[in-house]
Formats: structure tokens, sequence, C-alpha cells
């Protein structure tokens, strides 16, 4: 990997080497003859990994070395000083785009650093990895969606976008239209396309590496015919190759991330259960690394219902599988015994003690007689459950419990109440209340607010219930799937 910092060191030592020997050229020119000086004076620049000094040319200068008139002094400090100037500004670019954690913050810094860098206002890149696996994207800079529709339209091989992505042997380097609507053998469409949009010229990069592969490619356009100075290409070039490096960590990180939230959900109930007098929503967030936060609704008899929700303690997917045991022997014990709550939470405190003495969990279990509007509830460590109708919004009150795993034995009484027609129990995991941010209290206290804000029109939906609470209790993004916490909402209305 390119360590931009440390070329940023090695030409500032250079620089002040550069200065020292100044001071020795000017005692050794008072006595050594001319012809001897000028041999001995030839300046020799320094080579450093990755850069070719004979490329970046110094913004203050493009004279030839040969034609310097004067002593060279002030020619090798003004050169090292143009490297320095360009290298600190691909430092400061790099330090930018390592900063970005998300693969949609990573394409766009990728195109703007890239505009500057070559002197273009507008951009487009493609991402599209030439394994065929990971996600694929394609990004605009000062394009609208209707512009990357019409760049679209125009024949793949007729772009240099498109030769780049194809991995054309020309393309290594990049490919440079100095004027587009200038060349005799531009496709009319391209030609149509480029006089709509407004661009006459276009270098196009591609994004690839040893390591990587080809990822995909990036063209930037220009208004007026240009093309970027061998300097800005080569910088480009530096950017583009540690870029492709970051963008290939960022697509692994997408596929586990993908990976973990397929198995988290797989862990889950694929569809949820139809029970007369019911209706049920849930709403599932799982974090980058997989939680052990579920739910699950299960269908018992005499058209009965069981509904549970709980949380494993940990991440990862010793956690996942730690969470996908638990639920299958809730569903058990739910079937042999869901009419007593405080039955099924006991035996999954044994069971629990017995096979996994260093796991703890909470769970929540409610057993549900939708024809009579009558629960019985049990939780062990849960967050109580939270009912919503036309006349109130209400915590449950439930009894103080430890969570399963924490106690030799665990037993606390179960509570009932009967929900009113047109009520909705909110049922839910503490990842809700952690993703806010604040302290517990003022967590309960905002769930609350979001539970009574809901529109009475669509109290009677349970599924606008739930995205409701989510949208109000996580806004501005911390219904990200980067947050730690795994989220549950599982919403049922009583007809």
């Amino acid at each position: 990997m390119l360590d931009i910092g440390l070329l940023v060191r090695v030409h500032v030592d250079a620089l002040i080497v550069a200065q020292n020997h100044m001071g020795v050229c000017d005692a050794i020119r008072r006595i050594t003859p001319v012809g001897k000086l000028a041999a001995m004076s030839a300046p020799h620049l320094p080579k450093v990994a990755g850069i070719d000094p004979e490329v970046p040319v110094s913004t203050h200068t493009s004279a030839p070395l040969t034609e310097v008139p004067g002593p060279p002094g002030p020619f090798i400090q003004d050169r090292l000083a143009g490297w320095v100037s360009d290298l600190t500004t691909l430092h400061e670019l790099t330090e930018r785009l390592a900063g970005t954690n998300t693969l949609d913050g990573a394409l766009n810094e990728l195109l703007q650093a890239g505009a500057a860098l070559v002197g273009a206002r507008r951009g487009l890149l493609v991402l599209e990895p030439a394994s065929g696996e990971g996600p694929s994207a394609t990004l605009g800079l000062g394009l609208s969606h209707a512009e990357l529709g019409h760049i679209a339209t125009v024949p793949r091989a007729a772009t240099a976008l498109g030769r780049v992505l194809d991995g054309l042997p020309d393309t290594a380097d990049g490919v440079t239209s100095p004027d587009l609507l200038g060349e005799k053998d531009l496709d009319p469409r391209h030609r149509e396309v480029a006089v709509r949009l407004g661009y006459a010229a276009s270098y196009a990069l591609p994004l690839a590496s040893e390591a990587a592969g080809r990822l995909g490619a990036a063209v930037w356009l220009y208004d007026e015919p240009a093309e970027p100075a061998q300097k800005q290409r080569h910088l480009a070039g530096l950017y583009a190759r540690y870029a492709t490096e970051h963008l290939a960590r960022l697509i692994e990180l997408e596929r586990a991330r993908a990976d973990v939230a397929a198995v988290a959900e797989e862990l889950l109930p694929s569809q949820l259960p139809r029970i007369p007098g019911v209706q049920l929503a849930a709403r599932h967030r799982t974090g980058p690394r997989g939680g052990g936060d579920w739910y699950d609704a299960l269908p018992l008899p005499d058209r009965t219902l069981g509904l549970a929700v709980g949380s494993v303690g940990g991440s990862g997917p010793s956690a996942m599988a730690a969470m996908g045991r638990l639920r299958a022997s809730l569903r058990a014990y739910a079937v042999m015994e869901g009419e007593d709550p405080v039955a099924v939470l006991s035996d999954l405190e044994l069971l629990l003690r017995l096979t996994e003495p260093a796991r703890t969990a909470t769970a929540l279990f409610a057993y549900c007689e939708p024809a009579a509007r009558k629960v019985v509830l049990a939780g062990a460590g849960h967050t109580p459950p939270l009912v919503l109708g036309e006349r109130r919004c209400e915590f449950v009150e439930t009894t103080l419990s430890a969570p399963l795993g924490m106690l030799a034995c665990w037993e606390a009484p179960s509570v009932e109440f009967s929900p009113a027609p047109g009520e909705t129990v909110l049922l839910y995991t503490d990842g809700l209340l952690r993703r806010t941010g604040d302290a517990m209290d003022r967590a309960f206290a905002r769930l609350h607010s979001a539970a009574a804000s809901v529109p009475k029109p669509d109290r009677h939906d349970p599924a606008a219930v739930a995205d409701h609470v989510l949208r109000t209790m996580l806004p501005d993004g911390l219904d990200r799937s980067d947050s730690a916490e795994d989220v549950v909402i599982l919403a049922a209305h009583f007809d």
C-alpha cells in the first residue's frame, strides 16, 4: 500500500539535505574551476518509491533541467517544493478517503477527489467487480439521474468508460479523449448525448490493482476540449490505486455484512401466522456483526397465539447461534405448555443453565387468546410491553426479574391484561432504546412519546405503528445497519 505520509517526509528530508548541500556548493565554487564546477554541480534528483521525479513537474516552473540558467540550487528547491506540495495534497485526499467506512461514502469521495486532481467538474463511476462477486453501483458527480440515464443509452464499447470496464489492453493507464466532438469516428449516439449534456472531453481511469483485480472505472467530464496534464494523470493514478485497495476492503466488509444479515433473517420467522382476531407485524434491524435479538409468533391449539421477543448477550456468530438455539427451545416449550408463560421461561432458564452456563439472555413470552382479548405474559429481565389505543398509551406493569442464566432458579409471577378492541400491543428489545444513545429512563420516555404520536388513521395497522415508532425513535441515520445494537419490534393489533 502506498504510504503518502512517508513520501512527504522523505521529500521534506530531501529538501533539507538539498538546502545544506547548497552551502557546501558555495564553498566549493570559490575554490573550483568553472568547468569542473559545472560537472560537479549537475543535479541528481532523488528517486522515491512510487514517484517518478521526472513526472510531477512543479507548478512554479516547467523548464527542462538543462535550460535552467545560473546556479542549480534554487531550481532544486523549487522542484522539491513542488513535489512536497503535490504529495501533501495526495496525502490529504487519501486520508479523507481512509476516513470513509461505507461503500457509498468511499465512492462519493473518490469521484470528488479525482475531479479535483484532474481539474474536471463532473464525473461518473461504475463499480463492477470483474469477478462478478460483490455489490455493483453507478454513481454520478454533477449528473442527475436523468443524465445518467442518457449516458447509459450510449453503446458500452463506444465510450472510454466502457472500454476501461471491459479491460482492453490500451486502457491500463487511463483513456484520454481531449476533443470528443472533433473525433470523426465518434459513435453518433455518443455525440448526441455529449451535445445534450454539454461535455466535450473526458478522462477515464480504471479502478484496479494486482491484489484486488479490476473493481470498476471512473470517468471525468470536461465542459470544453481539454485533457489533464501529465502530472495530474500521474497523481490521479496513484490515488486510484490506493482507492482501489480501500474499496476492495469495503466490498469484503459489505459481503460479510450481507452474509450476517442473511443468516440472521434465516434464524427468524419467514412469515407471521394469521390468527383470527389479531394482526401481526415485525421489524428487525441487524448490526454489522450480527446480534442475538430475536422474535417469534407461533400458532397454538384452540386458535391461541404465542408471542416472544428476546436478546442473547454478545454479538457475532456465537450470539447468533445461541439465539437460534434459544428460539427453537422456546418454541418447543410453548407448544407443550404455552398457556403458562412462567413454566415456559422456567424451562428455558433450566436449559440455559445446564447447556450454556456462561450465557445470559433476556426473554418475554406472551400467551394470547384473541377471541377473548386476553394476554398472559411473563418476562425474564426484559423490557415491558407497551399498549397503544384510542384512549391509552401505557407500559404494561410487569414483575421485576433477573435475566435467564443469572439465578440458580428463576421464577416470577405472570401478568394478565385485556387489550381493548382496536388496541396494539408493542413488544420490543432493548436495542431500540440503546440505539438512541439516551439514558434508559429518557429512552423509555422517548418510546412512549413515539407511540403516542402515531396518527389515528394508522393505529389500526400494526405495520404502520411499527414503522412510525422506528422512524421516530431512530431518525437521521440511527436506523442504519452499521449500529452495534440489534433492534426488534413485534406489534400485535387486536380487532
